[in-house]
């Protein structure tokens, strides 16, 4: 099978039911995506397939069709995009578990909106988990996202 992942083809001998989730982490290696519930119900696992936001853990790998993309493939290994850098900016992460679900999110909010109020983020958040209870600074990084997204169009 052949996926197309942060834009780069990738060969997977699986079976089509294996969860996207675990042909990320184990067999491709790439371990930002993370496992938390395993029945989309918290958004750790959150990837975007063809642009939008899809929980990994209950996606079988056999019924993706598009690309691709997961935390390892918004920045690069030289620059933080807008979302990663707010993040950083206004401290969001604390144990940092569910970060990579709610950057990804954030970032299919963000290429759908980009002008969030703070109910579109809350609507949006709603079903992304963060233990630590750090909202208030996640929807703050958003907003700063959506500022210097709409900055560099100008």
């Amino acid at each position: 099978m052949e996926l197309t992942v942060n834009g780069k083809p990738h060969q997977v001998a699986v079976e089509p039911e294996m969860p996207l989730l675990w042909v990320l982490r184990d067999e491709m290696k790439m371990t930002g995506t993370k496992y938390s519930c395993g029945a989309a119900l918290c958004g750790a696992c959150t990837v975007h397939i063809g642009g939008k936001a899809v929980r990994s853990c209950v996606t079988p790998v056999g019924s993706v069709n598009g690309p691709v993309t997961t935390i390892e493939g918004l920045g690069t290994p030289d620059a933080l995009n807008a979302l990663q850098a707010a993040w950083v900016k206004h401290q969001v992460a604390q144990c940092g578990y569910c970060q990579s679900g709610q950057i990804m999110s954030a970032a299919a909010l963000l290429k759908d909106d980009g002008a969030p109020t703070d109910a579109d983020i809350d609507a949006a958040m709603s079903g992304t988990l963060c233990r630590c209870g750090t909202y208030p600074r996640i929807r703050a990084a958003i907003h700063d996202a959506a500022k210097r997204l709409k900055g560099a169009q100008a």
